[in-house]
């Protein structure tokens, strides 16, 4: 019988969805005092924020597709530009009360992560 390794991962377990990712996502570009609401921003602009995400969840980063379907998901608006336009042909506009959303899902989802470090390190 093999020795599961640090690498093998449970197969089974199942990591944030990517609804979750991008409200996290779209938190942390606030936090980083940039505007959201209302804004016609370019994906490109997310990407930033979108790789920070995934990246704070152990998981791997959202592909455009993904990521365009998640905020359609959360009720943001997108339109896809040509391909001559951008790398990642997609705007993107998010509404006040989903930023307000995000902002707040961020701020709760560190507060459950302080939480648990500290009760770890009891």
């Amino acid at each position: 019988m093999d020795q599961p390794t640090f690498f093998d991962g449970d197969p089974h377990a199942k990591g944030p969805d990517a609804e979750r990712l991008v409200l996290y996502a779209l938190g942390d570009f606030q936090a980083r005092g940039l505007v959201l609401a209302g804004r016609d921003l370019p994906l490109d602009r997310l990407r930033g924020a979108l790789r920070r995400s995934a990246e704070a969840h152990g998981v791997e980063a959202l592909g455009d597709e993904q990521a365009v379907a998640a905020l359609s998901a959360l009720g943001a608006s997108v339109r896809r530009v040509p391909a001559f336009v951008a790398k990642h042909p997609y705007r993107v506009v998010v509404s006040a009360p989903l930023a307000e959303r995000a902002l707040a899902f961020l701020r709760e989802t560190k507060k459950t992560q302080m939480a648990r470090g500290s009760d770890t390190k009891a």
